[in-house]
């Protein structure tokens, strides 16, 4: 690895005596980005006013973050527009997919899927209305489920409960062999494990920006598409900033001839500029680096829980290439668990009906940080410190 080694701690703003296991949820305070976002809205928006869209070049910003996304995905310079919310971007690759393939009616995803992207395929099949209908078999059946049928094919990476690692090339590979289109949710890949997607040739990926990339709550989503097929993508939300000339201001819609013509409307320019700062993390980091280290770290985490704490269950896969950045394990009383563990500094989540989860990210995350969260989670389960009332009221965010 070039520049500094992992992990990075002094780059990021973590609270003292916080072991942060929740990356994979929401990414800590990068050092910087709060002094970013202040010179955005006291000197560009303040100072300049309107002037600020060409004086601090925002229009050009999407563009700029995009491209310092690509090289984390193994993506061309170009072909990654940001802005908007992942749901959105979901909606778009999803529904320029099915017009890439007019003649066939059916989506495959899995069961194991977020709901999110389940929901949109649902509300586009019904908003269309032509006759098309969502498959969603078990996470280990999909590959056989791709026939000719199948027009696109969404799928999540890495499953979002228990890090279950799809293999990216290999479906890709099943996919375009049926004949139909690939797209990724890389919500939990990108920057978290090695993804080239110029290698593996699916024609769209998506992603959120919030969690292993650290752009803070609400960081706009990200979308690439293949640059072979740019010209055969049909935007369905043909946004201004999606024109090929916004400020010609013409009746009809004229899409960029880049992946730009995936731009809605007018971009979150505090957030991207806060997400720009954040990117800065990733100077001289190669994923490869990243991904040794996470594996190093779970497999330590596991070793260290299962020791100690023999009730709770691994949910995810045991094997390390079988899995992404996060470890999960199975508890009855895991939600209140996850709350005793909050309260004493071991911060993860808790995702339904009882799964406590922890996220590895190696930029601020180290072998001892490892241990002590194992000590802290052998107190709150052997002392069954959990059973105290405060910690089974359940919040609307868990």
């Amino acid at each position: 690895m070039s520049g500094r080694e992992l992990p990075r701690k002094d780059l990021f703003d973590l609270p003292e005596g916080v072991i942060y296991l929740d990356g994979n949820s929401l990414g800590p305070l990068p050092k910087g980005a709060a002094e970013r976002a202040l010179t955005v809205l006291r000197d560009e928006w303040g100072g300049e006013l309107i002037k600020a869209w060409n004086s601090a070049d925002w229009i050009s910003l999407p563009r700029r973050v995009g491209d310092r996304i690509a090289p984390l995905i193994g993506a061309p310079e170009g072909s990654v527009a940001t802005g908007d919310t992942l749901s959105i971007k979901v909606y778009q690759a999803l529904a320029a997919a099915l017009r890439l393939r007019p003649d066939r009616r059916v989506i495959l995803s899995d069961s194991g899927n977020f709901p999110t992207d389940l929901y949109m395929a649902q509300g586009l099949i019904d908003t269309i209305g032509k006759g098309h209908a969502l498959r969603t078999p078990a996470p280990g059946d999909v590959a056989e489920a791709i026939t000719d049928e199948v027009a696109a094919v969404m799928l999540t990476h890495v499953d979002y409960r228990s890090g279950r690692m799809h293999d990216m090339a290999a479906i890709t590979r099943r996919a375009h062999a049926a004949g139909a289109v690939m797209i990724w949710d890389l919500a939990h890949s990108a920057g978290a494990v090695p993804v080239n997607l110029t290698a593996c040739n699916a024609e769209f990926a998506v992603g959120c920006t919030y969690k292993y990339l650290n752009g803070g709550p609400g960081a706009p989503a990200f979308i690439y598409a293949r640059p072979d097929i740019v010209d055969e993508v049909q935007p369905a939300l043909a946004g201004w900033m999606g024109h090929d000339a916004p400020f010609a201001m013409e009746l009809g819609y004229r899409p960029a001839m880049s992946t730009e013509r995936l731009r809605v409307g007018t971009p979150p320019i505090v957030q991207l500029s806060i997400l720009q700062q954040a990117l800065g993390v990733w100077d001289g980091v190669e994923m490869a680096d990243i991904r040794a280290a996470s594996i190093a770290l779970s497999e330590r985490f596991i070793t260290e829980v299962e020791a100690r704490c023999p009730q709770l269950v691994l949910a995810s896969p045991r094997d390390a290439q079988a899995r992404g950045s996060q470890v999960s394990f199975a508890f009855e009383h895991g939600y209140a668990a996850m709350q005793a563990l909050i309260e004493r500094g071991v911060i993860g989540d808790f995702r339904a009906p009882n799964i406590m989860r922890f996220g590895f990210a190696p930029l601020y995350l180290d072998a001892a940080d490892i241990v002590r969260a194992a000590e802290t989670i052998e107190d709150v389960i052997s002392n069954e410190l959990w059973r105290d009332a405060k910690y089974h009221s359940v919040s609307r965010v868990t």
